[in-house]
């Protein structure tokens, strides 16, 4: 999943996407507003860690530019003010939640978690698909009782069908989020398409995947009951 963190204090902007990479996240970062700016109008992101107190340009300012084409990115505030105030004027204006700095990054980690099972409707870490289980927080999939090894891109990419359930995602999407500027080159060569073949070829063997569906001319999307 894609990571904007706008932090204009670069320590703690590379002290957070550290942490985010180890959790395969895919970071970017920007240390002003007008180059957050410049990123979300240009590409797409499933979260942004937003400072309030940014060198240019306020980051309520920028929480409200962000909010008029990007409804759906999860957006939390990052800022070393406390005062209730602040909290309630970012969460009235479309913010996801809020993290007063000093904050500990095991916390932004497990509200980002948070965010996602409450987005994406997920109750626990172990998902059922057809006859075979993903447990999200060990990234493993199984069926019954045996693990099957997936690489980490294919885990990465069954992982975000899923968090978009029923929903068609288009390969230049699923390498976007998944891959980010290296995205083009991997387009290009289907690379989607030869993760995907590699992800049935290896399920195959023990149960149909027919919940993994080709979405013609689109491209691919995870079937789940309602």
């Amino acid at each position: 999943m894609r990571v904007l963190i706008v932090e204009d204090e670069q320590s703690l902007a590379m002290e957070i996407e550290a942490a985010l990479q180890k959790n395969h996240f895919l970071c970017e970062t920007a240390l002003t507003a007008r180059d957050a700016l410049n990123r979300t109008d240009t590409g797409s992101f499933d979260f942004i860690l937003l400072d309030i107190g940014l060198p240019d340009r306020d980051g309520f300012w920028l929480l409200q530019e962000i909010r008029k084409d990007h409804t759906d990115t999860a957006i939390i505030m990052l800022t070393a003010r406390g005062e209730v105030e602040d909290r309630i004027r970012g969460l009235d204006m479309g913010a996801d939640d809020y993290l007063a700095k000093p904050f500990s990054l095991l916390e932004l980690q497990s509200r980002m978690q948070a965010i996602i099972r409450r987005k994406f409707k997920l109750n626990d870490n172990a998902v059922q698909l057809g006859a075979f289980t993903i447990h999200l927080k060990n990234r493993t999939i199984a069926y019954q009782e045996t693990e099957i090894s997936l690489s980490r891109k294919e885990f990465d990419l069954l992982n975000y069908l899923l968090l978009h359930k029923n929903r068609p995602l288009s390969r230049m999407q699923l390498s976007d989020h998944l891959w980010g500027d290296n995205a083009d080159d991997e387009y290009d060569s289907n690379y989607i398409d030869v993760h995907i073949k590699n992800i049935r070829k290896k399920l195959h063997g023990y149960a149909d995947t027919d919940w993994l569906e080709t979405v013609r001319g689109v491209g691919y999307k995870i079937k789940t009951p309602s």
